[in-house]
């Protein structure tokens, strides 16, 4: 099968989540935002990104992934050391600095997170053993190529996926292939507050008090999360290993959940619906399917679910319909969705998905 010039994979969920603080402010309290003139519940973007990326390493290798870290100084150290390379620290600090990256010390790292595969760290403290000359205190330029060359190579999934800005070097960004959206909810919500007290266990018994008085401010919503990924874009950076990418970002997204408040709420919950399509013109994100607010069914028995999962058939029918077409695929999990495509568990969802892209892909020749 012939590839197309783009090929972008966008994932719609509807989630419930009970009583929670899933992502906090500065206050401490639920994230918010207004959409179409009321106030929703919010889980930022770089939240629900941290969760997936913490789902990962149960799906890949570590060797495949990244870590996000000032520290990269002693990431490198480790890698030599392994190599048996001679005074590690300094070595790695060389090196790092003939790759362009400013480390004020091997303790103190970089001044800004830098994200670095594990194959990154590998090339480079290969390269300080195989190439001396990288690691002198006036590298000549081929030496520096060599360096920027080994820190832009093999960039991990994880990096691949969501992005690295240097502003040390803007040539060692890479530019991210999937994007997260805010998770919003589909309806109007109003923080509330838990008052809670706390018993001390060795109190006198004439001691009636509590030992410790709080209040933790909480929300309960149905979330619309939408992600996406530029599999065109993706593949150029990971080649064949783009679909199984492609797989355990689409289940760390689905089935992630950050951990803000965990312990107090025991909020984890999965999806009650995903849809998962593929187009080849542009990603769509169906969020306009709440800019009004849903409200919940008949005598408010019903909840917002099925008021939800009824709105976004209809917006996503009227967008398919007067502006870009039916996605090429449309999979979906989930009974309330079934309208928009093939149902499928999620496992089978992903093996179909995966092998589609493997079909498209083939040995890469028409993808640019």
């Amino acid at each position: 099968m012939q590839t197309k010039d783009r090929i972008y994979v966008d994932v719609h969920v509807l989630q419930t989540v009970p009583p929670s603080c899933i992502n906090r402010d500065d206050t401490g309290s639920p994230k918010t935002a207004v959409y179409g003139g009321a106030t929703r519940a919010r889980v930022s973007s770089q939240s629900w990104k941290k969760a997936v990326r913490d789902m990962f390493r149960d799906i890949f290798p570590a060797k495949d992934l990244g870590l996000r870290t000032k520290h990269i100084v002693g990431l490198v150290a480790g890698e030599i050391q392994k190599l048996g390379g001679t005074d590690p620290e300094q070595t790695a600090q060389r090196i790092l600095e003939t790759s362009g990256l400013k480390i004020k010390s091997p303790e103190n790292g970089t001044d800004a997170l830098f994200f670095m595969s594990v194959a990154q760290a590998k090339a480079l403290a290969k390269l300080t053993q195989e190439d001396p000359k990288t690691v002198e205190v006036k590298p000549a330029k081929e030496a520096k190529e060599k360096a920027h060359q080994a820190l832009k190579q093999s960039p991990g999934i994880d990096v691949a996926l969501f992005g690295r800005m240097v502003a040390d070097d803007p040539s060692l960004n890479t530019d991210a292939c999937a994007q997260i959206a805010h998770s919003i909810s589909t309806h109007k919500v109003s923080n509330e507050y838990d008052y809670f007290t706390a018993v001390d266990d060795l109190a006198p018994g004439d001691n009636a008090g509590a030992g410790h008085i709080g209040t933790v401010e909480f929300n309960s919503s149905t979330l619309y999360r939408y992600a996406t990924v530029a599999v065109h874009e993706l593949f150029q950076q990971l080649e064949e290993e783009t679909p199984n990418a492609v797989r355990g970002f689409i289940r760390a997204f689905v089935c992630s959940m950050p951990t803000g408040k965990q312990n107090t709420f025991a909020n984890r919950t999965l999806p009650d619906a995903v849809l998962v399509t593929l187009r080849t013109d542009q990603p769509i994100n169906l969020v306009g399917a709440f800019e009004r607010p849903v409200r919940a069914g008949r005598n408010n028995d019903e909840g917002y679910l099925a008021a939800s999962a009824k709105a976004f058939i209809e917006h996503a029918k009227n967008v398919y319909n007067n502006w870009l077409g039916n996605p090429e695929i449309s999979l979906v999990t989930g009974d309330v969705w079934s309208e928009l495509g093939d149902v499928l568990p999620l496992e089978e969802l992903l093996s179909r998905l995966t092998g589609e892209l493997s079909s498209r892909l083939g040995n890469g020749g028409d993808i640019r």
